[in-house]
């Protein structure tokens, strides 16, 4: 068995969309009505469509599940976050760990937890 995505429900999926190629460079590999697979395996889907699907309504914001990345270069994503042209939710601020691993949390609009550090130092290349 192999996971091939990670579907987030959206209230809207255009500036959702927006959002993640702006702020991560995720690009539409295909995008059919309601939903938007991006690259990196991340899905996009209207919350009514989901909703319908499940009969059940969508409960934004939670925190029962986090998206990762990892960002060598965190300063610069940073300063992209601070030049968005909407207000960032911000989760934690950025911080250095203990170990020297830098990480900020933020919301996407629709309240999902988002989770950026810098590579660990084993996977760091110092030249």
């Amino acid at each position: 068995m192999k996971l091939k995505n990670i579907l987030l429900a959206v209230n809207d999926i255009e500036r959702s969309k927006v959002f993640y190629r702006e702020l991560f460079g995720l690009t539409p590999i295909l995008e059919q009505e309601g939903n938007i697979i991006l690259t990196e395996g991340l899905v996009l889907q209207d919350a009514r469509t989901w909703e319908e699907a499940l009969g059940c309504p969508v409960i934004s914001p939670n925190h029962a599940s986090e998206l990762y990345f990892e960002e060598p270069d965190i300063g610069r994503f940073v300063k992209v976050l601070k030049g968005y042209k909407e207000e960032i939710r911000y989760a934690e601020q950025l911080t250095v760990l203990p170990w020297g691993q830098k990480r900020i949390r933020i919301y996407d609009p629709d309240g999902n937890l988002i989770e950026v550090r810098t590579p660990a130092a084993r996977e760091q290349n110092y030249e």
